[in-house]
């Protein structure tokens, strides 16, 4: 079966004709972007220029058909398409989220219990599968499942015919997790002044009972530093006492600390000790920066890269 569902012919005002090739596909989530360049790679026209039609496509699979070099328009007005000649090039934002999805399962990945599955599935080197997930994660079957049913759709894991997960695309899935998650919104937290900056507060890090989980810029800079941090983010479960035992005082602007106390206990999970001072896991460290103001995506990403090109060191 051939993979064009049609070509259109395009004409330059100079008479020059160009051909787009059209694959039409009812549903495209994430995880059909490689079937739909496998076949258009091994059709007779390999080199052709394409745009996939679909009623709805989401960022994820956007950003797989454009890494593709696929074309898409959908039916809400998301459209990237390129043509070598005549030169063409049109992109436009249409709807994120589809508006005539069917429920099937989980859409989302806010709350803690998804952040715990997020944490398992990129804390642990595959293959496992969903039961041995459960008990890493100490969750509900019914809760892991979805989670990872949401992620298999998304294209950022994949699974076995026995169901067993073979890959999990690590930064993909951390991305994912960030598009729903928010750090400051998830959790409360308070800003304090270290007046003798941010390396005095380190300094007294390692002899605080019971240890806080540094998060945010701090930790990141233990594995993939960008820039100096000016804002140490701790996660501690009494923010007053670890203010007191710090010796900092709560400000309203200015501050140089900001201690979270979390809803879960689950982004202390799999912390790493260095040096005496205790980091929450990479895993959660890129998903706050992710959602963090000013540079702090550019620190996820770096840290990011890190974690891809040392698994060895950070993933059990």
């Amino acid at each position: 079966v051939p993979p064009f569902s049609a070509v259109l012919m395009l004409c330059a005002p100079e008479g020059m004709v160009g051909e787009l090739h059209v694959v039409f596909r009812k549903v495209l989530e994430p995880r059909h972007v490689r079937d739909v360049e496998f076949a258009v790679r091994h059709s007779a026209r390999p080199d052709a220029d394409v745009v996939v039609l679909a009623p709805f496509i989401g960022p994820e699979a956007q950003a797989k058909l454009t890494q593709s070099k696929l074309g898409y328009a959908d039916a809400t007005g998301n459209v990237r398409v390129t043509l070598r000649k005549p030169a063409v090039f049109i992109e436009a934002a249409g709807a994120t989220k589809n508006p005539w999805r069917e429920n099937r399962g989980l859409l989302s990945l806010k709350g803690e219990s998804a952040g715990d599955v997020v944490r398992a599935l990129c804390d642990f080197r595959p293959p496992f599968g969903v039961r041995e997930l459960v008990l890493r994660a100490n969750l509900s079957l019914a809760t892991v499942s979805r989670v990872v049913d949401l992620l298999e759709r998304d294209a950022t894991l994949e699974r076995d015919a026995r169901g067993l997960i073979t890959r999990v695309d690590v930064p993909a899935t951390i991305r994912r997790w960030a598009r729903d998650y928010i750090c400051l919104k998830a959790h409360h937290a308070r800003l304090y002044l270290e007046p003798r900056g941010v390396g005095a507060l380190i300094a007294k890090l390692p002899s605080l009972k019971p240890p806080v989980a540094v998060t945010g810029s701090l930790a990141a800079a233990a594995w993939a530093p960008v820039a100096a941090p000016r804002l140490a983010t701790l996660y501690a479960p009494d923010a007053t006492g670890v203010a007191d035992a710090l010796e900092i005082r709560p400000v309203e602007t200015g501050g140089n600390v900001l201690v979270v106390e979390p809803r879960s206990p689950g982004v202390f999970a799999r912390a790493v000790e260095i040096a005496g001072v205790t980091y929450a896991a990479p895993s959660q460290v890129a998903a706050d920066l992710l959602t963090a103001p000013g540079r702090g995506p550019e620190e996820a990403e770096a840290l990011l890269s890190w974690m891809e090109e040392n698994e060895n060191v950070w993933r059990l």
